[in-house]
């Protein structure tokens, strides 16, 4: 099986799994329901969810027990990118090829739907059905997705880049915000696939994490360069958005070849901790590729 067909097959089945999560809840807020199905649907590559399944499976993990970090790690990053778009953040008007979730409905709504997503990861954490040993993880599941997602994560990176915009900073201090902003959930990913499946080694969960740091770090930095050289049609939101509010990017700091350059060593990190584990991790290493050379 090709990785195309791998993501393609996720893609449609966390879909599913998501539509039914919205479908399920009571019809008393409409207009906020149709936002949250809108904010969630709309689009996306899946990206968390594929990581959650890639690992799971490559530990020997059951893909049912799978599904709840899955669905719950795409609530948190939804709800991310409805907040992330709003006026008083980055006021962007198109998201994957869409409306944003504010110019679609309104700035009321999107803020709710961002706050019920938000919740909807937690509600499915701990209610989703789990086999006997990933049941005993419940807390544990949450813990690694409220330290991901809140002030010592995401919530936390996004505070650092609006302190960081109009202002040089290190590559130290650029690589910090990333870790928050981008890497917490794409490693939050990682550990919650790890504690899901038994006998796996600290040894492995540590490699596991030192890749899920790497290929964090490699996203945001191809995202970096995207917006420099890609276009709006193909990623699906303004070309150059970062350059014209004088964010903090890797080509602005190190240029555009040292941004390329940079990429193309973390990507050799990311597989060298591949290369170390005693598991087949052939889909992860597909994966990695496609994060390198990704073009939206």
């Amino acid at each position: 099986m090709t990785f195309e067909t791998q993501q393609k097959r996720v893609h449609q089945h966390v879909d599913a799994l998501l539509q039914a999560q919205i479908s399920a809840l009571g019809d008393h807020a409409p207009k906020l329901k149709n936002a949250m199905q809108y904010a969630l649907l709309m689009g996306g590559k899946r990206m968390r969810p594929f990581l959650v399944y890639a690992v799971g499976e490559a530990l020997g993990g059951e893909q049912s027990d799978l599904d709840a970090p899955a669905l719950a790690l795409e609530c948190i990053h939804a709800y991310s990118l409805v907040h992330d778009d709003l006026p008083a953040m980055d006021d962007d008007d198109l998201r994957r090829g869409h409306p944003t979730c504010h110019i679609q409905f309104d700035e009321a709504n999107a803020i709710l739907a961002g706050d019920a997503l938000q919740t909807l990861a937690f509600e499915i954490i701990v209610n989703y059905p789990l086999s006997d040993f990933a049941n005993v993880q419940r807390i544990e599941l949450v813990r690694i997705l409220s330290q991901a997602s809140g002030y010592d994560g995401m919530c936390g990176g996004q505070g650092i880049d609006l302190e960081s915009t109009n202002k040089l900073i290190s590559q130290a201090q650029l690589e910090l915000l990333h870790s928050k902003k981008t890497g917490a959930l794409i490693t939050a990913a990682v550990k919650m696939a790890s504690v899901l499946c038994p006998l796996v080694s600290n040894e492995s969960k540590a490699l596991l994490q030192q890749y899920a740091s790497t290929i964090g770090l490699a996203f945001q930095v191809q995202d970096d360069i995207l917006d420099v050289v890609g276009d709006s049609q193909t990623l699906g939101k303004p070309q150059g958005s970062d350059q014209e509010q004088n964010k903090s990017t890797y080509p602005a700091l190190l240029g555009l070849e040292g941004a390329q350059g940079y990429l193309a060593r973390l990507h050799q990190e990311a597989l060298q901790a591949l290369d170390a584990l005693p598991y087949n991790t052939q889909v992860l290493k597909s994966f990695t590729d496609f994060v390198i050379h990704r073009n939206h």
